[in-house]
């Protein structure tokens, strides 16, 4: 499976980014607090959150391309943070399997759980992670998230022009519900527990924009199952299906949004 183009998306992911500073306002830092942002990508609201005075952040990410691109820009001096001597370190690991015990106040995490396959498994982690008290706030992908998009395309995917290219299957994203969500936040000890569902549609005015978004965030192995050749008519095909919508060129996103607390001492 190839890895992400980190340039590209560091420069289209406005919708994650717009999403994540919601949740960033949530997570309400305070000075003396250590942050872990898990799924930090390309670093673009690490740095926000980092510029927060007297906080230290770790950005996480299994991605070695994303975190490449975010410690390129930090060297470059293509940062947020007031003082570049004081903004985030970065760390590559699973995300499911935190190198951490009772190391951070807060764990916050925007538009990557749902690209983690076991999230009991995430949960005792994060919960390990945290320090008594501790808090997690995040956002990912919810029941329903893309269903118009994922629709369409495994429609496509069956059809007898596609359908070698994907046997064997398996859908690369897991989008939650709010009861499983808060069960497993209670198995894994957390407590004041709060999840809910909203939806979060984006809407591109250009077709091209809408194509280049989808085949580099939402398609992306649906498309590495192809020949390159193959790959820009596969999107094509769902674009055009896209612009018959009302509104045209429309995202269907749902966001799960997740809070909940470690017990203090």
């Amino acid at each position: 499976m190839s890895d992400w183009d980190a340039a590209k998306y560091h420069r289209i992911s406005d919708p994650q980014l717009a999403w994540g500073r919601t949740v960033a306002a949530r997570l309400a830092p305070v000075a003396g607090e250590r942050i872990l942002d898990l799924g930090c990508g390309t670093g673009r609201l690490t740095e926000e959150i980092a510029a927060t005075p007297g906080i230290f952040v770790v950005g996480l990410d299994r991605s070695a391309a994303m975190l490449q691109e975010a410690v390129s820009r930090q060297a470059r001096g293509q940062t947020t943070a007031l003082d570049a001597r004081n903004g985030p370190a970065y760390v590559r690991a699973d995300g499911a399997a935190l190198p951490f015990l009772e190391a951070f106040d807060a764990v916050f995490s925007a538009a990557t759980f749902h690209w983690i396959p076991d999230h009991e498994r995430l949960f005792t982690t994060i919960h390990h992670a945290l320090k008594k008290s501790g808090r997690l706030v995040a956002q990912a992908g919810g029941a329903g998230n893309l269903e118009l998009l994922y629709g369409r395309a495994r429609r496509l995917m069956q059809s007898p022009q596609y359908e070698r290219f994907y046997t064997a299957w398996a859908e690369p994203c897991h989008f939650e519900n709010v009861r499983d969500t808060e069960a497993r936040l209670k198995r894994a000890g957390f407590q004041d527990l709060e999840a809910s569902l909203a939806f979060a549609p984006v809407t591109f005015e250009q077709p091209e924009a809408y194509a280049e978004f989808v085949a580099a965030v939402c398609l992306r192995h649906h498309l590495d199952r192809l020949p390159l050749d193959q790959r820009e008519a596969f999107t094509s095909r769902l674009t055009d299906e896209a612009l018959k919508d009302e509104p045209p060129l429309t995202l269907d996103y749902w966001r799960l949004n997740i809070s909940a607390r470690k017990a203090g001492a």
